[in-house]
């Protein structure tokens, strides 16, 4: 049986869900598409962004607490954050969400 995503450290039961969302299904599907691909799915499934919750996977991965993240280290994941961050807007950007993906599903909008 695969070991839940809640399985590494700093994460819990509600990143269990939201990389279920995502889907990711274990801690070594987690591991093995590494942070940066994970967050992106998280994001492009619906997660909000947020910096802590980027860097508490990295350092969960790296099998750090997840307050371990300082100076240099914490600059350089704020770059990728921010990186993964502007490239999940840019596909939200072309694809509709929410009601506007339904509707456009079902033909009802317009293409552009």
């Amino acid at each position: 049986m695969a070991e839940p995503v809640s399985s590494i450290r700093n994460l819990g039961p509600a990143m269990d869900a939201a990389c279920a969302q995502a889907g990711i299904t274990s801690a070594e599907q987690l591991r093995e598409m590494g942070a940066d691909e994970a967050y992106r799915r998280l994001l492009l499934s619906g997660t909000r962004p947020h910096f802590i919750g980027y860097y508490v996977l990295v350092m969960g991965l790296h099998g750090r607490p997840w307050n371990d993240c300082k100076g240099d280290e914490k600059k350089a994941l704020r770059v990728r954050f921010d990186a993964i961050k502007a490239e999940v807007a840019e596909r939200a950007d072309a694809v509709p969400s929410g009601i506007e993906r339904f509707l456009d599903e079902i033909g009802v909008v317009a293409k552009k």
